[in-house]
């Protein structure tokens, strides 16, 4: 007798393999780009130390670090850095909405596509 509460047992197996490959392509997507950024390309893997690494990445102080521990706090943290971390490699607001809400996808464009981290004070970018 089947019930609506029964599970198919294939299906966390499923959804666990898809979890490993979103987390993978997101962090060899990071390490890329820390590398591009000249930060260590194994900061991606390093849990806390792979966000300051992004805020370093993004030009920003350290203790914008803090924000991602504070709940709520920590949504507009991650839409700032995300921002910041697209105007880096001269890309807009749907960039950052990409890296924010869809980092499996996006870092690994950012890191392995053809984009330049830029050095520059933000005032000679153009």
């Amino acid at each position: 007798m089947h019930s609506l509460l029964s599970i198919n047992p294939a299906e966390p197996a499923a959804l666990s393999l898809v979890g490993l490959v979103f987390g993978l392509a997101t962090i060899a997507g990071m390490w890329m780009v820390f590398s591009k950024a000249d930060e260590p390309g194994w900061a991606a893997v390093i849990p806390i130390y792979n966000l300051y690494t992004l805020v370093k990445v993004s030009d920003n102080e350290w203790w914008w670090l803090l924000g991602f521990f504070i709940p709520l706090v920590n949504i507009l943290t991650l839409a700032k850095i995300s921002l910041d971390i697209a105007g880096e490699f001269d890309q807009g607001i749907g960039f950052a909405a990409g890296l924010a809400l869809l980092p499996f996808l996006f870092y690994p464009l950012l890191g392995f596509g053809g984009y330049r981290y830029d050095t520059g004070p933000p005032s000679i970018r153009g």
